[in-house]
């Protein structure tokens, strides 16, 4: 049976956004959710993070039936993980998603993140499905880069109209659109497990 892993992004924690929301749906339906809380501003890093992560790899709780549903910075975090660790998992969902520097302040908490995209698009050796949502008015990314980090990980995606950055700020308290899809990845790889 699959476990979530639901990870925040810069600045972030694990009680914002529609993270509490999509909690307690997982868990209604049985699911097993893990949220961590990784260090934020002028402590953090990708190694600080890789390295909570980690634990959760050593615990055996990161495995082949893995989902990790991610927003922001944290896509391309996890990708950046399983990469170099070479660790399978089930899936990737990532919630406005991006591999670009996007200005001054966020830079410096996110540039030890970023990949090339040549490296990131290795992402698909270890993930079975990815799907990207993202906004026309995402007030931080362009639509363009969103796009960009959607094509090198070769996912399938939902554009959600003035969704923004899919955060509190825009409102996004509850992500009716991830159940439907979590929903159909679960049916379609029951299906495979069955062929």
């Amino acid at each position: 049976m699959s476990n979530y892993f639901i990870i925040h992004g810069t600045l972030g924690n694990p009680t914002e956004n529609w993270f509490p929301w999509l909690t307690e749906k997982l868990i209604e339906h049985g699911k097993d959710v893990i949220i961590p809380c990784f260090p934020i501003k002028k402590e953090q890093s990708y190694e600080k993070w890789a390295k909570l992560l980690k634990y959760y790899y050593d615990l055996k709780m990161i495995n082949e039936d893995t989902v990790f549903i991610c927003h922001s910075i944290a896509p391309i975090f996890v990708s950046k993980f399983l990469i170099k660790n070479k660790i399978e998992v089930k899936a990737l969902i990532s919630v406005s998603g991006f591999n670009c520097l996007l200005n001054k302040e966020i830079d410096e908490m996110n540039k030890t993140f970023l990949m090339e995209n040549e490296e990131l698009a290795k992402i698909n050796k270890y993930v079975k499905y990815i799907h990207c949502f993202y906004s026309d008015n995402d007030p931080y990314i362009s639509r363009d880069e969103l796009e960009n980090f959607i094509c090198t990980v070769k996912a399938s995606k939902t554009l959600i109209n003035g969704a923004g950055h899919f955060n509190t700020q825009s409102n996004y308290k509850e992500f009716p659109e991830m159940l439907e899809v979590i929903d159909k990845m679960e049916k379609t790889a029951f299906k495979k497990e069955l062929l």
